[in-house]
């Protein structure tokens, strides 16, 4: 049911109000008795907010609703009132047929493996402990969940010097809009982007990408502007358009952010399929990656380890521990325009990275699950160094290769990266090889 970004898919097949209604029973049955509750933008978002409060509250427990908000928005808020747990209804960055949702805990990190397996098992055992007449509890609302939000990211950028920028911030139809009213607040001069919220996502698909941002990207290059901030639907991600209108990937930035970060002997949490640029930049600094399986749930719990500065996805996740465990795209936005009101100019800066050729591609397969054992059982037996924290991957002097099944779609995902180029395209023909014998 849960998939690496809580339970998403289609509505009407895979995502319905008697799902909610059940996962609302669910968290007040296994202890959860003051829920935090808010959604995207997306319209079927309404019936499923009704129904997942009428779950917990059918249970004796209490809902907090805090309405159309950021999904940072909504994961800070169940710590900052002392709530047992929080959920937002949304698909994220996925196409406005989805939806999806999910469940944090009060330190803003989205719910582990333990409490995922804890409400599935209540749900298939049909284990709901009904309240009496008497018990049951209560929707209230709240509608301070914002403002708390948008002070936390006022007082990021205090001193920060960003009231000389000039930004586009593309908020992509979503629930961003806080990270333009921030940096207006803050001195910007801000030009917004599919400011209108709608969850048909109108003016470009949600997902922020270079070829979906493609408005954005001339917007920053036709103007004077400094920097562009993209969101997805409910700005848990945030990537970003340098001054001459370039798409600035995730890799660089998850490289941007951690060096700023990570001093000597600190270590930066990132998944498996994370650029050697990365690390490279990290060991400029004196720090470290430590890998993590895909999905911004397993950087967060790294990231709060002991000596674990930062964590990040290439995808657009940012997490800064020692302010929330959950992925705040509107806090990354404030953290980037700092480090270039600070650093200067962020194709510069980005310039300065190391970029080594990467190489990917999927296969169709419906039988993933059984390709990737059988290639687990090949590259043991080929390799003397087998990593399967997810997927396998292959390490060597001058690159690495990861074959590993796609979490969402009937697909095994091969990526290969080198320094050289000739390493890249020797290590990817190798990893497809391994898959073929394996299908």
């Amino acid at each position: 049911m849960f998939g690496t970004s809580g339970i998403r898919g289609r509505v009407g097949a895979d995502v319905t109000a008697e799902l909610a209604l059940r996962v609302g029973r669910a968290l007040a049955s296994t202890g959860q008795t003051r829920v935090v509750v808010g959604r995207d933008v997306r319209e079927s978002g309404r019936m499923l907010e009704r129904a997942l409060v009428a779950g917990i509250t059918e249970c004796g427990g209490d809902a907090v609703a805090v309405g159309v908000e950021t999904t940072p928005t909504i994961a800070r808020y169940v710590g900052e009132i002392d709530a047992d747990a929080g959920v937002a209804i949304t698909a994220s960055h996925n196409p406005p047929e989805d939806n999806g949702i999910k469940l944090w805990s009060p330190s803003g990190q989205a719910f582990d493996e333990a409490k995922k397996r804890e409400i599935t098992e209540a749900i298939d055992a049909e284990a709901f402990d009904l309240a009496a007449w008497d018990g049951v509890g209560e929707r209230t609302t709240a509608d301070d969940a914002r403002e708390r939000h948008a002070a936390a990211l006022g007082e990021t950028l205090a001193g920060s010097g960003v009231g000389d920028l000039s930004v586009v911030v593309d908020v992509g139809n979503g629930t961003g809009r806080i990270t333009a009213d921030v940096l207006d607040a803050a001195g910007c001069d801000v030009e917004t982007l599919n400011g209108q919220r709608d969850g048909g996502f109108p003016g470009r698909p949600s997902e922020p990408t270079a070829e979906n941002c493609a408005t954005a990207r001339a917007l920053v290059e036709a103007t004077d502007a400094d920097l562009g901030i993209v969101h997805d639907g409910d700005a848990d991600r945030m990537l970003a358009v340098d001054e001459r209108g370039r798409f600035v990937g995730g890799d660089a930035l998850l490289a941007l952010f951690g060096r700023r970060e990570a001093t000597e002997g600190d270590r930066v949490a990132v998944p498996v399929d994370t650029s050697l640029a990365v690390a490279d930049a990290l060991a400029e600094v004196g720090g470290d990656v430590v890998y993590t399986p895909v999905g911004d749930v397993f950087v967060a719990e790294r990231a709060a380890e002991p000596g674990v500065v930062f964590g990040g996805e290439p995808s657009g996740a940012w997490i800064w521990p020692e302010e929330t465990l959950c992925p705040d795209g509107p806090l990354a936005a404030c953290r980037l325009a700092a480090l270039v009101a600070s650093e200067g100019p962020l194709s510069a800066l980005v310039d300065e990275l190391p970029e080594y050729p990467i190489q990917r591609d999927s296969i169709d397969t419906d039988e993933k699950a059984a390709v990737m054992d059988r290639v687990r059982e090949l590259a043991d037996e080929a390799y003397d160094e087998v990593r399967t924290l997810d997927g396998v991957r292959i390490d060597t002097d001058g690159g690495w290769f990861l074959v590993r099944a796609s979490g969402t779609q009937p697909l095994v995902r091969i990526t290969a990266e080198a320094r050289e180029e000739v390493d890249a395209e020797a290590l990817f023909a190798e990893a497809r090889e391994l898959v073929e014998r394996a299908s």
